[in-house]
């Protein structure tokens, strides 16, 4: 990673089998892929493999705004480590650290320069706050 990373993580309460497959399941992902109860991501599209690109389609429920947020993976470790460069060439790195019946996700990110850092941090980690609660309900 070159630029600024922010890291985000959350222990989940299932075991490390459970929470990849959530992580990457399409069906799933449309499940807990929001920020806020403002948003959904109607659509994803996961080829989850080096060189695999994924598309989640994030839109505001009233229509307002939306976007695609895609990339390519570049590692995947499976139940351990996913690294991918998003279309606007930041660097992501997500690690699953396996703790018999639970699981520690840490998601390492490049900021962006639009927004505040502290901004990211709260919008990223909200992102996986509703991982942990669909993941774990």
């Amino acid at each position: 990673m070159d630029g600024t990373t922010i890291a985000v993580q959350a222990e989940i309460l299932v075991p490390v089998e459970e929470a990849w497959k959530s992580w990457t399941s399409p069906e799933d992902i449309k499940q807990w892929n929001n920020a806020s109860n403002d948003w959904h991501t109607p659509q994803a599209k996961n080829d989850l493999k080096k060189g695999g690109r994924f598309v989640y389609r994030m839109e505001a429920r009233d229509k307002s705004s939306g976007f695609d947020f895609s990339g390519t993976y570049t590692e995947v470790v499976p139940n351990k480590l996913i690294s991918y460069t998003i279309d606007d060439d930041r660097k992501v790195i997500v690690e699953f650290r396996a703790h018999k019946d639970r699981t520690t996700i840490i998601e390492t990110f490049e900021a962006e320069q639009s927004n505040p850092i502290e901004m990211q941090r709260e919008g990223w980690q909200a992102i996986l706050n509703n991982f942990k609660h669909y993941v774990e309900k």
